[in-house]
């Protein structure tokens, strides 16, 4: 794995590592009551270069900056443009909400350590996602899909509160209908018209047919999700270092300098925001 951050770190210029490039907003869409899909276009249509699991800074002059997860994969076609979801949660965000299509925003990054995608290759994947977690593991799962012959078997778990907070609704429906991709979604709370699973995302866990020695499951959710989804994947037989998390809620100035995201002598910014669990696990505060 720290291979593959030090050649994302070969991706920040040493302008954009403290100076935000200007990004102009090109699509937004509401995707639920409080999530805004947005994609931007940076200045001059350079690429942002980032590798699945990384997260940008970004800025609203006057407002404050915030760190974000890349959504889209840097495989996707048009790389002038990279995609985020954001849910409004507080002053920034809720000024974030209100921009639109030919709105500038600044843009710093992409920083922190990706999904191990060297490591990999050549393993059968289980992707779990809870909430908002699909955001970033969107990222790779698309990146997984457009390079399919790189990777083994591949299982995707989806898990929300409520129908109506699920996310990227057409897309997901297009990989559910893939051949060779083994697909579940559950909610916690099922509303009139959910035909679906109704439960936490623990519960898909235990139908998925793995073979534990070539399995990575990589894992994106709220903190309270991991310590049971864990539990389920080391039940099944998966390695601890074959447990891929991400912490980026931690995350504030993307730099290692402010200290929010500290975590005894880590700093989830620079070594994370993936880790293994093998890595973490002895550290409370981390899950």
């Amino acid at each position: 794995m720290c291979k593959c951050n030090q050649d994302a770190s070969k991706t920040i210029s040493v302008d954009s590592i403290y100076s935000p490039m200007e990004g102009t907003i090109v699509k937004t869409e509401n995707m639920t009551e409080t999530e805004k899909f947005f994609e931007i276009k940076l200045e001059e249509g350079k690429p942002l270069g980032d590798i699945p699991g990384q997260f940008v800074e970004l800025s609203i002059f006057g407002i404050g900056e915030a760190p974000i997860s890349v959504s889209s994969s840097p495989t996707k076609q048009d790389q002038s443009t990279f995609e985020i979801v954001v849910r409004n949660v507080g002053m920034f965000t809720a000024a974030l909400n209100k921009l639109d299509v030919g709105d500038k925003i600044g843009v710093r990054g992409p920083f922190g350590r990706p999904f191990p995608i060297d490591d990999l290759k050549g393993n059968d994947l289980m992707f779990v996602a809870g909430g908002l977690g699909i955001v970033p593991l969107r990222s790779l799962i698309n990146f997984v899909i457009d390079r399919r012959r790189d990777f083994g078997a591949v299982s995707i778990l989806l898990g929300c509160k409520s129908p109506n907070e699920r996310l990227f609704v057409d897309e997901i429906d297009k990989w559910s209908n893939l051949t060779d991709i083994n697909y579940a979604c559950t909610v916690d709370k099922a509303d009139p018209d959910w035909k679906g699973n109704v439960g936490v995302i623990t519960t898909l866990i235990p139908g998925v047919d793995l073979d534990v020695n070539k399995t990575y499951a990589v894992v994106v959710g709220p903190p309270i999700m991991y310590k049971f989804v864990i539990k389920e994947l080391l039940k099944k037989g998966v390695p601890e270092n074959k447990i891929v998390l991400s912490l980026e809620r931690r995350m504030k100035c993307g730099l290692g300098k402010c200290g929010h995201c500290q975590i005894n002598d880590l700093y989830v910014c620079q070594d994370g925001p993936t880790f293994l669990y093998s890595e973490i696990k002895g550290l409370e505060e981390a899950l």
